[in-house]
């Protein structure tokens, strides 16, 4: 099964220490037992556009839809037998430490 690791921000999570960044370590472990498919960082919420489509009209505007303290900084797509794998997969990421990790199971539309 499919599952998407969201990596996020958490202002209130153990203080980034570089030291205990493994995250070279994470993704080699991953990909080399099949469970990573992808992932990235992605650009910061001041780097957002919000898109709406409104009566017809485009509305673009800058950053994120939602203010919150929590913000997406990355993803992981998982390659797992069940979620309880995933989630061990995402506990051993750095950011269950510095932020945190949302995983949840790809819902196709078949």
């Amino acid at each position: 099964m499919k599952y998407l690791m969201l990596v996020c921000t958490d202002p209130d999570a153990e203080p980034y220490n570089p030291e205990h960044d493994n995250i070279g370590e994470w993704v080699a472990e991953m990909d080399s037992s099949g469970r990573r498919d992808s992932g990235d960082r992605i650009r910061p919420p001041e780097d957002a556009k919000t898109v709406r489509v409104r009566g017809g009209k485009l509305l673009v505007t800058d950053g994120p839809f939602a203010q919150t303290r929590v913000t997406v900084a990355g993803y992981d797509v998982l390659e797992c037998k069940n979620l309880d794998e995933a989630v061990a997969c995402a506990a051993k990421h750095p950011m269950a430490r510095f932020g945190r990790i949302e995983v949840r199971e790809f819902w196709p539309f078949t």
